[in-house]
């Protein structure tokens, strides 16, 4: 089985190599495609524990919700709607990658097909198309099938009341919701949940409120510059680090939440107290996206270890992800207060923007927990007086700027956002150059690509290494390490003593 898996876009056509990944159980390709077995009805996760069924009987098939389309019911041994998500729509910025990010995202659920396809700047008919095309199922039938994961997660994991989940989960009706469990998983809901299993490490029970959830992912997963960046950047009132767990505020569809996660050598524990349960789809999408979860480590390692002086860090410490965010306004913003400081002077900044506009929160732990506030958001900062931040004229301009091309819908990072187009129009504005520009793309936008050439920690990295350390010959040289550029700078960062690289102490 090859190591680099990153050609998988098409996978489940490879018969032969499916049929290969299925009987050697390789939880690589787990969620890269499914395994539909004709005889049982039944779908899998390549991984699956069961003796695989013979080649004859197997058909393969892009997407869970393709599966369903097909009358296929979920495994109850390998759990196939509990996968991580495929890579392929964090490393791609098309079409059919957009619309998946945005359905993860639940915009479906909120806006319908034609507020999808808004979103995209296509027709409601050209995203059906080639969403079909691609992963064998439309847009309703995706989000069908994301509907169906949360209600399964929050019949598992919590005591809420039926009737609560169906509507926590999207779904329209009770009927539509005992329907769609019975169909997806074989079991009306009451069964589900007493089928549940214990609760493991990282779910234990919570505040009253919270829910306590495993967010899976590939292995390996190293922990240290992805929890130490989020904390030793972390805004106070908005982030901590508290208990082992990285902890902050969310802004989501319908109201506000607190999430704290946890690494665990398998999984990342995640509890969430939120004020509105129907924001659970997406509060569970952006934590994923902000540890980067739904990487693909072996294809990203595989690559950078080719580089002779690389492959050493990779080997040191395999699977470093990209720290992301869960607001890409919200991170822009702080790009911007960022620029030509220290990282504590940043946070500074930041902890003055949040107390003069922030919205107030009360933390769900109480007077022990640390969280005040939710980020401002661009409609908030668009009103903010120049002459009362803290910062030099010109950016002053830069923020003010920024913000109001936010706030009014000229610029948009969200996860629709084509790459190249938001580099542009960032391009346009003030005091944006390419190290500001980069930044945003590797962890507002997701751009697995994205690369700091000019940044002094890079650099440093670089000339330790004996890589050429000047912007222009950097960049050549790490030509050979494209798509996986974002990742690269994780390596070479992670060669410095900085606290972004290690997981604090207990607090």
């Amino acid at each position: 089985m090859p190591a680099r898996i990153r050609d998988a876009e098409r996978m489940h056509t490879d018969t032969e190599r499916c049929v290969r990944a299925v009987q050697s159980k390789d939880a690589r390709f787990d969620g890269w495609f499914f395994t539909a077995v004709v005889t049982t009805r039944i779908y899998c996760r390549p991984s699956c524990p069961v003796v695989p069924p013979k080649a004859e009987n197997m058909t393969f098939y892009p997407s869970a919700a393709a599966c369903q389309q097909a009358g296929f019911r979920a495994c109850k041994r390998c759990r196939p709607d509990s996968t991580p998500g495929s890579p392929e729509w964090n490393q791609r910025a098309d079409l059919v990658a957009r619309a998946m990010r945005l359905i993860g995202d639940g915009v479906v659920d909120r806006e319908g097909v034609p507020g999808l396809a808004a979103r995209l700047g296509y027709s409601a008919r050209q995203v059906e198309r080639q969403l079909r095309a691609e992963l064998g199922a439309g847009p309703l039938a995706l989000a069908r099938a994301q509907r169906a994961r949360t209600a399964r997660l929050l019949i598992e994991t919590t005591a809420l009341p039926m009737a609560e989940i169906a509507f926590a989960a999207g779904f329209s009706s009770i009927r539509t919701f005992n329907d769609t469990v019975c169909e997806v998983f074989a079991l009306a809901p009451g069964e589900l949940r007493a089928r549940a299993p214990k609760q493991a490490a990282g779910t234990a029970p919570a505040a009253s409120g919270a829910l306590c959830l495993r967010l899976p992912f590939r292995a390996p997963l190293n922990p240290d510059n992805l929890f130490g960046h989020l904390v030793a950047t972390g805004v106070p009132g908005v982030e901590e680090w508290r208990d082992g767990a990285y902890r902050r505020t969310l802004r989501l569809p319908y109201g506000h939440g607190v999430v704290a996660l946890t690494p665990y050598p398998d999984h990342i524990g995640c509890r969430l107290s939120l004020t509105d349960p129907r924001d659970l789809t997406v509060a569970i999408s952006r934590c994923r996206r902000l540890l980067d979860l739904d990487a693909d480590p072996a294809a990203v390692d595989a690559q950078l270890r080719d580089d002779p002086l690389l492959a050493p860090l990779v080997d040191k410490a395999p699977g470093r992800r990209v720290p992301r965010t869960v607001d890409e306004a919200e991170f822009a913003v702080r790009a911007v207060l960022g620029q030509q400081v220290s990282t504590a002077a940043a946070r500074t900044h930041a902890a003055r923007l949040v107390a003069a506009h922030g919205t107030p929160v009360k933390d769900p732990e109480g007077p022990e927990g640390g969280l005040t506030h939710l980020f401002p958001g661009p409609e908030a900062l668009a009103a903010l007086d120049p002459e009362a931040l803290a910062l030099p004229r010109s950016r002053r301009t830069t923020l003010t700027t920024l913000v109001r091309h936010l706030a009014d819908g000229t610029l948009r990072l969200g996860v629709e956002s084509g790459w190249d187009e938001a580099r542009a129009r960032l391009a346009e504005l003030p005091g944006f150059g390419p190290w500001t520009i980069e930044v945003i793309a590797m962890r507002a936008l997701g751009d697995p690509d994205a690369f700091l050439p000019s940044d002094l920690g890079v650099r440093r990295a670089a000339r330790e290494l004996g890589l050429p350390h000047t912007p222009a010959a950097l960049t050549a040289r790490a030509a050979a390490w494209r798509p996986w550029r974002a990742y690269a700078v994780q390596y070479l960062w992670a060669t410095d003593d900085h606290p972004i690289n290690c997981i604090p102490a207990q607090k």
